[in-house]
């Protein structure tokens, strides 16, 4: 367990680190007619400091077969188990909560599963102007996620519906992503294995 971890925040312990390892996208290149896989490099990072979320950090970094390496759209990001604000919470703003947190016994902390595991929400902003809210369950080392809401500024590129898993397999994080551009189905993206590197 990682320490200083607040109670509450215990069914997401298995992604606190930070990560590193390769994925797959597909695109199409300019000009031509199909898509095709392009891999990439990643770094990922979890914290905590304390509050009821962990913070969430990724960039990624494509690099092309003539050795041309591309910064891609970093994403950053905050992740909890679900449940109403309580007085103990800061904010709105830098507000500071006030009496005792809410889940202070693993039996309180019971009390917020369900027989999909434990709600999550998601909140992940990325460089290009879109903001994007997901719900979710973590249930033992999965997780899953699927788009409630976003918002973007006018002009931004956006996709109507997205996707997440995520998977601690034989001590390797996993995850895929699906989205779904306007006016088509959802369809695979990306997806990475990465390793525990601290």
């Amino acid at each position: 367990m990682p320490e200083g971890l607040p109670l509450e925040l215990t069914p997401l312990a298995f992604l606190v680190g930070k990560w590193e390892g390769t994925g797959v996208i597909s695109y199409k290149n300019e000009g031509a007619e199909e898509a095709t896989d392009h891999e990439f490099a990643q770094q990922v990072e979890f914290a905590h400091d304390g509050q009821n979320a962990l913070t969430y950090i990724s960039s990624v970094k494509l690099t092309d077969a003539s050795g041309v390496t591309t910064t891609l759209p970093s994403e950053l990001g905050y992740w909890r188990v679900a449940r109403a604000a309580t007085d103990a919470d800061h904010g709105p703003g830098l507000l500071p909560g006030v009496g005792e947190p809410h889940i202070k016994t693993h039996e309180e902390l019971e009390t917020l599963r369900t027989d999909n595991g434990y709600p999550i929400q998601v909140s992940t902003l990325h460089p290009g102007g879109v903001a994007e809210l997901y719900n979710g369950f973590v249930k033992n080392a999965r997780i899953d996620l699927a788009s409630a809401h976003g918002v973007a500024f006018e002009g931004a590129k956006t996709y109507r519906h997205s996707t997440r898993m995520y998977g601690l397999v034989e001590n390797a994080l996993l995850w895929v992503w699906d989205i779904a551009l306007p006016g088509a189905e959802l369809k695979s993206h990306a997806s990475a294995r990465l390793e525990r590197v601290e």
